[in-house]
């Protein structure tokens, strides 16, 4: 019989992780400009309609699937999720589980949904959105699907076992790729019109405080259930996932502080996010002490990343999806082969710090780099292929300069009071 204590956890995980998708569309809706806030949170929002049918037909397959023996993808035997209505009628565990495989089955589409929606933050104002909806639903099943399955795909997995890289909850799977993806659409679609010589001030600063509250609360469920029990372990990465955002929230305040005289509440809400990236892959194999101190030494790297590196190298990330996403964790999984509990890991290997053996340090960037690699070259295949279908990605000059609410969704977020609405 399951454990009912673990079934209701992992079910309240799971609602937790699924809120951070709309919170993101409130957290990127804030940061956009007024003529594409509709777009904005649409893009992220309509991913929870696109990713909840790639991943119920084939998504959870590709990546769960299989008999593990291929280091790069599942299988199709759980295709549209089957076994899902035998373990519900049974009521009975198909596996030894404490939980319903059918719990898993939503709690890692909510993981798909949220990492797709990420992606859409490093678009705002310039993608047609047939071509989003395109984009994401080809890139679910292509890119992140076999992305899971070779860091949480078990015995016989490419990166979490031949390579014996730690990802908790999602440095790799999670935020490496969808702000790589995101980074490499924005460069295909090219500079917003205007980048570089006006300045893109966020429209609604309060939605960007909801957005980061309500994405710290749903995380507590991200990193918490990536223990898939109600223990200990789980416990632990939930303090850490207090404690390094919180940290990485005080440390952008001294780099904003020093760097521009002023802190800023978009700031701080940044500097919370990037502790919450740097602590996924970490939390529950670290200390408390070392959760902090990965939220401070990750939020002066994205910061620098975001406020130096974008305009030296001059690419149009409109809302900074690489530099918190893809920068916060790289950051948090090489310093997880340095501070993770040797009695914690997943591995036979403990973190430099404990045993001076750099073995699951480079393991940690080995896997950064297959993840990069593979979810670059993935992620190009599919724009190009989509560019030429759709006759390019991007929306017209005239759309762009009216705003896309306008003429992609004919509505806007804050209609003219006129006597009647």
């Amino acid at each position: 019989m399951y454990d009912e204590g673990t079934s209701a956890f992992m079910m309240i995980c799971t609602m937790l992780v699924f809120l951070m998708t709309p919170a993101l569309a409130f957290f990127y809706g804030g940061l956009s400009r007024r003529k594409n806030v509709v777009n904005t949170m649409i893009m992220a929002f309509s991913v929870i309609g696109i990713v909840g049918v790639t991943w119920i037909v084939a998504g959870w397959s590709l990546a769960y699937g299989g008999d593990g023996s291929s280091p790069f993808f599942g299988g199709l035997d759980q295709l549209m999720c089957s076994g899902a209505l035998s373990e519900a009628v049974s009521n009975a565990p198909l596996k030894d589980a404490p939980y319903p495989g059918v719990v898993n089955m939503a709690f890692q589409f909510a993981f798909a949904a949220i990492t797709a929606a990420i992606i859409t933050g490093s678009l705002a104002g310039r993608m047609k959105f047939v071509a989003v909806i395109a984009f994401i639903a080809v890139w679910s099943l292509m890119v992140y699907a076999p992305l899971a399955h070779m860091v949480w795909g078990g015995d016989g997995s490419l990166i979490g076992d031949k390579i014996g890289a730690l990802d908790f909850a999602g440095g790799d799977v999670v935020h490496i790729s969808s702000g790589l993806t995101g980074l490499i659409l924005a460069i295909l679609l090219g500079k917003r019109r205007g980048f570089g010589m006006m300045a893109y001030r966020p429209h609604n600063v309060p939605f960007v405080l909801l957005g980061a509250g309500l994405l710290w609360f749903g995380w507590f469920g991200f990193n918490a259930g990536s223990a898939f029990a109600a223990d200990a372990v789980a416990a632990l990465a939930l303090l850490n996932t207090m404690v390094a955002p919180a940290a990485a929230m005080l440390a952008w305040m001294l780099v904003e502080s020093a760097h521009t005289g002023k802190v800023t509440l978009v700031g701080v809400c940044t500097g919370v996010v990037t502790g919450l990236v740097a602590i996924t892959p970490a939390a529950g194999f670290v200390d408390v002490w070392a959760a902090a101190v990965m939220g401070v030494a990750t939020a002066p790297i994205c910061y620098a990343a975001i406020a130096f590196l974008k305009p030296r190298l001059g690419y149009d990330d409109a809302l900074d999806a690489f530099g918190c996403h893809t920068v916060g964790g790289i950051v948090g999984g090489l310093l997880t082969g340095v501070f993770c509990v040797p009695e914690l890991s997943w591995t036979e290997e403990g973190g430099l710090l404990y045993t001076g053996d750099p073995s699951l340090l480079v393991s940690q960037l080995l896997g950064i780099v297959v993840t990069v690699v593979f979810v670059a070259v993935a992620t190009l295949v599919v724009g190009f292929v989509l560019k030429a279908a759709f006759h390019g990605l991007r929306v017209d000059a005239r759309e762009e300069g009216e705003g896309l609410d306008a003429r992609q969704h004919g509505e806007s977020a804050y209609p003219s009071f006129n006597g009647l609405d």
